[in-house]
């Protein structure tokens, strides 16, 4: 009979407990409903502590009515609330504040990286698809074929030409493209309005298991507003007869739904004594809806078009003889077009107190073509070596993450799993030789691809009180196909290669201002269909990456961050830039190592200052000592600047440094480094904004893209060279450029 009373009463006890104290579940957004991601969620009075996720929800365990919890996040005012129900989802807004430093605590959830990318995106806004890129500390771009190509890419130690060592998104559609007609990866990011990213998600490496393909030397994943509280137009104008408009127009901003449209339009003639020519169109439209029953859905549309002159890659010889000047041309018929439509959705749902689902699937529709000359004379003698590339392209891919969560003693863990594939169907993948591009003089290649990845991953954090491990593998899996259109039968060719890419990381947070990291795994970049099909039996259809990081995040005083990495990487193969094809090639091993360093600082309430300086030793395993430099690859790197914010007044002033770095493999061809300056500011009247953007202030004279090429040139008498001849070939940075803008909201 007692032991009947105790367990009556005991479990009385646990139903009022859990009757008082229970979860509250809810959602952080924004005055636009953009989730605020990594939001700290506390429950005044005890420890429970819970952050956002990806969407912006929570859950916060042993919650009663009545209790308190505060909200904070950096560049957000801390808001503090009283728990007035449980049975519903609990819906937060957070106004922006002015960024501080002193606010910034590192915890198990916070990636570091990122919180420097938030911090520069408020006080350095991105103005240009070449700033976007740039907000990844270490991170160089160069432009070598009009302003319509996509960007030669630097970082850690590679030249990634386009994309084939780094992982690009926007929402999580791929950016990268496999088997493209100009190389491997090749990533135009110029579909992407600046003015609509919300948050620029980042890291070096390849530790996270939900990144696949290309994730060697780092993803970056753009994010872009969920929704608007204001419209605006600005229209700039300025050096080399360049014209840029951007419209985004709020259409809804309700508590569930939001809509907004965005518009750009850019136009130039470019600093080149042949007119680039260059323009381009830029649409977009995001709709989210939020429903009673927790789910969250967005559709995002766009469309992109892009048309442009180029003068190349210019010759050294041929500028110091004074054929022609820096902005000059041999070739002055390069240039191209390219169009990319996309088409996204996005579900989310916050199942239960342990259960989130995160459904995407997207559909992008491609056209390329591509003009080129990179050695002139050098192959034929009296059209020239111009070349053609060009696809049309359909992607189509889906991907569902499921993620549950749990408390237990002494910690919590989030076990994470994914499935996703990804197909590429692309036809008339082409390279040919063409004459001013009107006359094609033979087809070298022409072809249908397709190849779809098909892969799953499952990721596990398991947090202590102040360590969090988080191991995780991923298993991808791909179908090469390929039909020869050159040749007279119907006769494709097949493979199909899996790689299995494990991660463990390890994440110890010794207080609020030290938090210390070691990462490790394997990741891997694919390569294009033709070459893997030619290679059937050989180990790099899929090489892996074997990296590990080391380093931490280190508050040393109230309102400066220091960020420290020490880090290896090893490719089982590397791709080498042929000038001559204007194509990508495979070789042998490489080795890098390095050192990362980025300092964050707040002098006063409204200055702020940045620095981040990265070292890279990038050798040839298999070449002999003295021979095995890998061409381009950036050694020494330093951005930083200083940026203002007070009251209507903001501004700053930029540099970025690139030192000299070997152009061939035994280091006898040198690619000159440069140092650029830039300086913008605006100030703001009401409803107006006035400002202006210089690019070079110092007007340096530098290289912008410079590869070791053999060419042969048509001298100014007409006549052409008597033998080829090796050297740099190079674009020329832009010089000094001033746009002026003016900015209405309404």
């Amino acid at each position: 009979m007692k032991k009947t009373l105790l367990f009556t009463i005991f479990l009385l006890l646990g139903v009022s407990y859990s009757s008082l104290a229970q979860a509250l579940k809810g959602r952080i957004l924004d005055q636009t409903s953009s989730p605020v991601i990594g939001a700290y969620v506390i429950h005044n009075g005890s420890e429970h502590h819970a952050h956002t996720n990806g969407s912006g929800y929570f859950v916060l365990q042993g919650v009663s009515i009545g209790d308190s919890i505060q909200v904070s996040h950096m560049g957000y005012e801390t808001q503090n609330l009283k728990v007035e129900a449980l049975d519903r989802e609990f819906t937060i807004r957070m106004r922006e504040t002015a960024i501080e430093l002193g606010e910034v605590v590192f915890s198990q959830d916070l990636n570091p990286l990122n919180t420097l990318s938030r911090i520069d995106l408020r006080t350095n806004p991105v103005n240009t698809s070449q700033d976007i890129l740039r907000k990844v500390p270490g991170l160089f771009i160069g432009q070598h074929a009009g302003g319509g190509k996509a960007e030669q890419i630097f970082l850690r130690g590679f030249d990634i030409d386009h994309g084939t060592d780094i992982n690009i998104t926007v929402d999580g559609m791929p950016v990268n493209m496999v088997s493209h007609a100009h190389g491997q990866g090749y990533s135009d990011l110029h579909f992407l309005i600046p003015e609509t990213v919300e948050r620029v998600d980042f890291d070096k490496g390849p530790y996270n298991a939900d990144k696949g393909n290309f994730a060697t030397a780092g993803y970056v994943n753009f994010q872009t507003k969920r929704g608007l509280d204001k419209s605006s137009v600005s229209v700039q104008g300025g050096s080399f007869n360049t014209v840029r408009t951007v419209g985004l127009f709020n259409l809804i901003n309700e508590k569930k739904n939001n809509a907004y449209i965005a518009a750009e339009y850019l136009a130039s003639d470019g600093p080149f004594e042949a007119s680039q020519n260059f323009n381009r169109i830029n649409l977009m439209g995001r709709y989210g809806l939020s429903l009673d029953d927790g789910s969250d859905i967005s559709l995002i549309a766009s469309y992109f078009t892009s048309k442009w002159d180029a003068s190349g890659q210019i010759p050294i010889r041929a500028v110091e003889s004074g054929q022609i000047s820096r902005f000059g041309a041999l070739d002055d018929t390069e240039g191209g077009y390219t169009s990319r439509t996309n088409l996204g959705l996005t579900h989310a749902k916050q199942i239960n107190d342990r259960l989130f689902i995160k459904n995407n699937v997207y559909y992008s529709n491609y056209d390329f073509e591509l003009f080129s000359n990179f050695t002139f004379f050098l192959e034929d003698s009296v059209n020239g070596d111009q070349i053609r590339q060009r696809e049309n392209r359909a992607i189509f891919g889906a991907e569902s993450q499921l993620t549950y969560s749990k408390l237990f003693s002494g910690g919590e863990y989030d076990l994470q799993f994914g499935v996703g594939l990804r197909n590429d169907d692309i036809r008339d993948n082409e390279l040919a030789g063409t004459k001013n591009r009107d006359s094609v003089r033979f087809v070298t290649q022409r072809g249908d691809i397709t190849e779809s990845n098909y892969y799953t991953y499952l990721n596990l954090n398991v947090s202590f009180d102040k360590l969090r491990i988080n191991p995780g593998v991923r298993v991808d899996y791909f179908n090469y196909l390929y039909q020869d259109e050159l040749t007279p039968a119907y006769d494709p060719k097949s493979l199909n290669a899996a790689v299995v890419s494990p991660k463990l990381n390890f994440i110890y947070t010794a207080s609020d201002n030290v938090q210390l990291f070691l990462k490790s795994g394997i990741g891997f970049h694919s390569n294009d269909t033709r070459l893997v099909l030619e290679r059937p039996n050989n180990e790099s259809i899929l090489p892996r990456a074997f990296g590990a990081d080391l380093g931490g995040s280190f508050k040393l005083m109230p309102r400066l961050i220091l960020n420290s990495a020490l880090w290896v990487l090893r490719l089982e193969q590397e791709f080498v830039y042929v000038g001559d094809a204007g194509i990508v090639e495979p070789s042998g091993r490489t080795s890098r190592r390095g050192v990362d360093l980025g300092l964050r600082w707040q002098a006063n309430n409204w200055i702020y200052l940045d620095g981040d300086f990265t070292y890279s030793y990038a050798r040839s395993i298999d070449d002999a000592e003295g021979e095995n430099f890998i061409p381009l690859a950036p050694r020494i790197t330093t951005t930083g600047g200083l940026s203002f914010e007070k009251d209507r007044l903001s501004g700053a002033l930029r540099a970025r440094y690139l030192q000299d770095r070997p152009a061939n493999e035994d280091n006898s061809v040198i690619a000159e480094g440069y140092t650029i300056l830039d300086l913008n500011a605006n100030y703001r009247v009401n409803a107006f904004t006035f400002g202006f953007f210089i690019e070079n202030l110092l007007n340096s004279e530098w290289r912008e893209a410079q590869f070791d090429t053999e060419s042969r040139i048509r001298l100014a008498n007409g006549q052409l060279e008597p033998e080829p001849v090796s050297e740099i070939h190079f674009t020329p940075g832009t010089p000094f450029n001033f746009r002026g803008f003016v900015k209405f909201t309404f």
